[in-house]
């Protein structure tokens, strides 16, 4: 891979003939324009123009998937790579979004665009801070040495007080957990000020260690404008918190860069509103080109979904999504991939099959608050669930002689179906 292009990857649908079609993307996102302008010279396009380097037709027929599209012939779809010269973007992360997606959705020769994948030049990884903790960090962090870092989410996800929230989290600290979390819906809401909240849960944890002798990770949610975080991180690590949460689809690539340069804590990165730029299968960006761009400006942890979840996603995308957080890139570490959604001890075999890893944090609302003999309980069904899928052992034969796990699968096995 040349060391000065860009390269992006996509998947097309077009009525005008997949070749015009990059070509016009090409064009649209470099030194293209409707009609010759004074200027262009064969040194400038020679220079600066994206260059196609490959189409390959995957099927034809049928009818366009967006509107707004114009194009004579039969509906084609394909797989299209263009490059892009470094120095028409540098390495800021905003400009490069801009020339690899940009106008390129808004194009009317096209019916459907999807970016699937970006190989950068190593001097991205040489201008972003990526994961400061990153898999192996975050597990330091949270003294977890083997085994996933199993969480939760406080829940209800609205409308608790900042002293109920606190006593909450003392409670699901006491249950043993290694991890919890902020809903995305909290970040500074007139009944759960930010600053009383973190205070609030700070004194539960150190209430609970002194029972337990271990305090886990929380991550509070700072998502706020780019000095509203700052402020909050500042706050979060001089009053003894050990991590941050933001809605980086919210707050953007520019804001949790400069979050990340301005903490030295763990940023756990809530992918919410991502379905919104993925769930169509003709339009938008794939996850493993946007976790690639969130780890470059500096996430440690990202959501990857679950397993049998209760959202739309399929389990082999959710899978990907996971390999992809866990794979080294652009010369940073490996991040740490977060389940979550309607996730108990039911899957927990499943998920290290297909991941093959326990480098992961298993976060559990309901699988462990709705446990039917309580939180401690549920943290206990997770735990054991765990011990037979890293030790080979068949679940239901493992929940024979531990009633914790028996419990929770007895309550929870097929919740999600239908």
């Amino acid at each position: 891979m040349s060391s000065d292009r860009i390269h992006a990857h996509y998947v097309i649908e077009t009525s005008i003939g997949l070749e015009r079609a990059a070509a016009a993307m090409a064009g649209e996102q470099s030194t293209g324009t409707f009609i010759a302008l004074p200027g262009e010279t064969p040194e400038l396009h020679r220079r600066h123009a994206a260059r196609v380097e490959s189409v390959v037709l995957t099927e034809e027929g049928g009818e366009p998937s967006l509107s707004g599209s114009r194009g004579p012939g039969p509906v084609q779809r394909g797989e299209v790579e263009l490059s892009f010269p470094l120095e028409n973007v540098g390495t800021a992360l905003p400009n490069l979004l801009a020339t690899v997606a940009g106008n390129l959705f808004e194009l009317q020769q096209l019916s459907g665009i999807r970016l699937t994948d970006l190989s950068l030049p190593e001097a991205f990884g040489r201008a972003h801070p990526g994961p400061q903790f990153g898999a192996a960090g975050t597990r330091e962090v949270a003294d977890v040495r083997t085994g996933p870092i199993i969480g939760t989410i406080i829940k209800p996800s609205v409308g608790l007080t900042p002293e109920q929230t606190g006593v909450l989290a003392e409670d699901l600290a006491r249950a043993g957990l290694d991890f919890i979390k902020d809903d995305e819906l909290m970040a500074d809401s007139p009944h759960s000020p930010f600053e009383e909240r973190l205070d609030a849960v700070l004194r539960g944890l150190d209430r609970a260690a002194e029972v337990t002798g271990r305090r886990p990770l929380y991550a509070v949610n700072l998502s706020g404008d780019i000095d509203e975080m700052r402020r909050r991180a500042d706050l979060v690590a001089e009053r003894g918190g050990n991590c941050l949460m933001v809605s980086v689809n919210a707050v953007g690539i520019a804001g949790l860069r400069d979050l990340r340069l301005h903490s030295s804590l763990p940023i756990h990165a809530h992918r919410n509103g991502w379905g919104a730029m993925t769930r169509f299968p003709l339009l938008g960006y794939s996850y493993r080109v946007w976790q690639q761009l969130w780890r470059l400006a500096g996430a440690d942890h990202l959501h990857v979904n679950g397993l049998r979840n209760k959202f739309w996603e399929p389990d082999d995308s959710v899978v990907a999504s996971a390999r992809a957080v866990l794979e080294p890139i652009n010369g940073g570490p490996a991040a740490m991939p977060v389940f979550s959604s309607a996730q108990s001890a039911e899957q927990a075999a499943d998920t290290y099959a297909a991941v093959g890893t326990d480098d992961l944090m298993y976060v559990c609302g309901g699988g462990i608050m709705a446990h039917p003999d309580g939180p401690a309980a549920g943290v206990r069904s997770i735990r054991q669930a765990w011990d037979a899928a890293l030790a080979g052992i068949d679940l239901d034969t493992y929940a024979a002689d531990h009633p914790d796990l028996e419990a929770a699968l007895r309550t929870f096995r097929g919740a999600t179906s239908g």
